[in-house]
């Protein structure tokens, strides 16, 4: 199987649409020569975005909600590994052609169409990094406390908005540090990850170390688990959702991996890369996460499921510092790589010529703020059953539409300088391919009434679920498969022009 494209295609496309108003450094496919990401890199990317505290309380939201510890870890194995295989079948065409998520949109949503998945991606990256940002801001205050005292009384202790004017201080420094590392573009990112992610399994390696041994060992520590419940929901109850939101925790990667794998050496190195680094990180370090928790109802009479909060009962400065420095670089890694190098390449799409990469990640470290990540926050039921289930919907439609176009409709050919070209096979009616536009509006329709049900109800959970709400609760699965079937009937009934 054809791996890379060749060094004439290259050739050909610069000469041929570097002037095209769809065309810029940042979008442009990348050259043989830029495919440095090997195996490890792949696999550092995934850990250094799955060691993260969202990752650490996601399976505490699900024993809280009912299940037991391993119904949990069992449930988020299974939603990584069904969330895998779109992540690799996308990839693909990235380490293929070379090309980024929202030019690759371009062959099946038109070479303007590509903006209607590429901004709806963006708009979800946006609220993702808001809220890696607002979580990574309070662990940094919250520390800046236990090291000094005198952190919570700066400024008078004053309110503004309900939140303390230190914690929007701490806040807006970790917003500002990512802000400069925007400015260093994409391969800053792969020397991150790479480099931070020794770090992180350290990190998460000595919590658990530190949890077993202080709570008589790992079989006392599971068993106080039972602990965490708060309800006593039925596990077939809770499966579905719980099982969608693991899922949807990286629909969002699924779409834009390519903005990755166009860097990878091979194919081998993308596949293998995922598939080492994804589903085995997150169910571990979810593992590790009710494990502590657990350890911390034996060790100090209560559960703790924050890390920041359990970091504060300790009086070594070496230990809150060395936990700092873990921390920032679990929210910093996570942040960098999933929430902005997509929507930098999503908004840059909007208008090649005017925005830049950097621009774009500027434009989400803004938007990330106007999204108010505080309230996405505000319960752990929202953030599981409106949050994570909801976008999810939009995510698994457009995963469909372009998994089908790729490997069904093209046979995985693409013609790459069609892909710059206003006027190519691409564009289709004026820019746009209704087959993909309208098989993404039908798809996402069933799973809209829940959504709004889920959004109007505190904790996201219904009580008595009809219809759309038992729909809304699989809203990935049922979109990816409306918006895979209707695309793939559309264009063999209404055949687009692929060569």
């Amino acid at each position: 199987m054809e791996t890379t494209t060749t060094k004439n295609d290259f050739e050909e496309l610069h000469e041929d649409v570097s002037a095209s108003p769809l065309w810029n450094k940042d979008l442009a496919p990348t050259t043989i020569k830029e495919r440095t990401w090997s195996t490890w890199n792949i696999a550092a990317l995934w850990i250094g975005m799955s060691v993260v505290i969202t990752t650490y309380t996601l399976a505490g939201g699900f024993i809280e909600a009912g299940m037991n510890w391993w119904q949990a870890m069992v449930t988020i194995l299974l939603g990584n590994c069904i969330v895998l295989i779109p992540m690799i079948l996308n990839a693909h065409a990235g380490t293929k052609y070379g090309v980024s998520f929202p030019v690759l949109a371009r062959a099946s949503f038109g070479t303007y169409g590509a903006n209607i998945p590429a901004i709806l991606r963006a708009i979800v990256a946006c609220g993702w990094f808001g809220i890696q940002t607002w979580i990574g801001g309070t662990a940094i205050d919250a520390l800046f406390g236990a090291l000094w005292g005198g952190w919570v009384e700066i400024f008078g202790g004053e309110i503004i908005g309900g939140v303390a004017l230190h914690t929007w201080l701490a806040f807006f420094l970790f917003w500002f540090v990512q802000f400069v590392i925007i400015l260093k573009g994409i391969e800053g990112i792969k020397y991150l990850e790479s480099w931070s992610a020794p770090v992180l399994l350290l990190g998460g390696l000595v919590m658990l170390v530190w949890a077993t041994s202080n709570a008589g060992g790992i079989g006392n520590v599971l068993s106080e688990s039972a602990v965490l419940q708060k309800q006593t929901n039925d596990f077939w109850t809770i499966f579905p959702g719980a099982l969608t939101a693991s899922v949807g925790y990286w629909a969002t990667l699924s779409l834009n991996i390519p903005d990755f794998t166009r860097y990878a050496k091979s194919q081998r190195s993308q596949m293998l890369g995922q598939a080492l680094g994804l589903p085995l990180t997150m169910t571990a370090f979810a593992f590790i996460g009710v494990a502590v928790t657990s350890a911390t109802v034996i060790i100090y009479g209560e559960a703790i499921p924050d890390p920041v909060k359990l970091i504060q009962k300790f009086d070594s400065i070496f230990v809150i510092l060395f936990a700092m420095i873990v921390i920032f670089i679990a929210q910093l890694t996570t942040n960098m790589a999933a929430n902005v190098v997509s929507p930098s390449n999503d908004f840059s799409n909007l208008s090649p010529k005017r925005i830049s990469y950097v621009t774009g990640g500027l434009i989400t470290a803004l938007i990330g703020i106007l999204m108010m990540p505080w309230q996405l926050m505000s319960s752990m039921g929202a953030y599981i059953f409106t949050w994570l289930i909801g976008y999810s919907g939009l995510m698994g439609a457009i995963g469909g539409i372009m998994i089908c176009d790729y490997f069904l409709i093209r046979g995985m050919k693409l013609q790459l300088a069609e892909l710059f070209k206003t006027d190519g096979i691409y564009s289709y009616n004026s820019g746009f391919n209704w087959r993909a536009i309208a098989a993404l509006a039908i798809a996402i329709a069933p799973v809209v009434p829940g959504f709004i049900k889920a959004a109007s109800t505190p904790g996201g959970q219904v009580a008595n679920p009809d219809f759309f709400d038992t729909i809304y609760v699989y809203a990935w699965f049922v979109t990816f498969g409306i918006g895979f079937i209707l695309y793939y009937g559309f264009s063999r009934v209404f055949p687009p022009k692929i060569r």
